[in-house]
């Protein structure tokens, strides 16, 4: 019997990352009549097929989902999905062997459970300069340590520092059914996420919070560990610095759509002239590390995501 749901969402990907993704699925511990592999395909050229992905679970299908944009292409997967346990597991996600294991353990153990997570380490095609640590949370990497975190899910729970990304996030379906409805009713929440280039990255928080505060506790488990594969182009500070934009404008309009932005709205002019200010601020500082223009371009997408629609 089929108890958990493994989605991945993927768009025109990298054939050996998307190899090493499918391998972690292959050698999972967890029985293979307990869980299937949802492959959701958002437009590949040519498009993905079983000729073309080798198979990585006993219960393995690829769907089309021809609605461009990460949100479309997870609300696929959650409307397709058989388990009561979802897992979402991106293109370039190594699974630890016991990670699905250890997922399900944790929601039959923690009744009141509605998401969890757990550390995200990288593997880097090219040894990363010094500088790039600081923006590691930008590439969903973390490390909260040897010990369980939990949140207790409330209407007013303030957001967990832990939470975790969508690299490895575990969904409770009903948490899942409850996130895809209020999408549904509010079509400018799809905006929130990866779409066609854009680097918003704030579904996965509307999903937490969603859960969150509709009573469901957020955890995170260290055995829930993944490896994140990390190319050489997503290390490129203009790279970095659109993400940055893309990130912080998406956290101001998720932590607003939420009513848990400790900052006030701004017009458009106001905003604009945020922006003014902190380029003198920043600007001297450009040419002694890249890191100054990828905080700038954080602080152009904070001002931005504060705008009133």
């Amino acid at each position: 019997m089929i108890t958990l749901s493994v989605i991945l969402c993927t768009r025109n990907p990298d054939a050996g990352r998307l190899n090493r993704t499918l391998a972690g699925l292959a050698g999972q511990a967890l029985a293979p009549d307990c869980w299937e592999l949802l492959i959701i395909d958002n437009g590949s050229r040519p498009a993905l097929s079983a000729e073309n992905i080798p198979l990585s679970a006993q219960t393995q299908r690829i769907i089309q989902e021809e609605v461009p944009g990460l949100t479309p292409a997870r609300l696929r997967g959650i409307a397709e999905a058989s388990g009561e346990i979802l897992v979402f597991v991106d293109d370039d996600n190594v699974l630890a062997p016991a990670f699905l294991s250890h997922a399900l353990a944790a929601f039959h153990a923690h009744p009141r459970l509605a998401v969890a997570g757990g550390p995200v380490r990288p593997e880097f095609e090219i040894t990363p300069p010094d500088w790039v640590a600081e923006f590691y949370p930008l590439l969903a990497l973390h490390d909260h340590g040897h010990t369980a975190l939990v949140a207790t899910g409330d209407p007013a729970a303030h957001w967990p520092d832990f939470a975790p990304a969508g690299a490895g996030l575990c969904l409770r379906r009903d948490y899942a059914t409850l996130y895809a409805a209020a999408v549904r009713s509010d079509p400018t929440r799809a905006a929130l996420d990866r779409r066609a280039g854009a680097l918003t990255s704030g579904g996965d928080n509307d999903m937490v919070f969603t859960a969150l505060h509709a009573g469901g506790d957020v955890a995170y488990f260290p055995e829930l560990e993944l490896t994140h594969l990390i190319p050489a182009k997503r290390l490129d500070p203009a790279y970095l610095a659109r993400l940055n934009r893309g990130i912080q404008r998406s956290w101001m309009q998720v932590l607003s759509l939420h009513r848990a932005n400790p900052w006030s709205p701004l017009t458009p002019l106001g905003a604009r002239l945020r922006i003014f200010k902190a380029w003198f601020r920043h600007f001297p500082l450009f040419r002694s590390s890249p890191a100054h223009r990828i905080r700038w371009h954080g602080s152009v997408g904070h001002f931005e995501g504060r705008v009133r629609p």
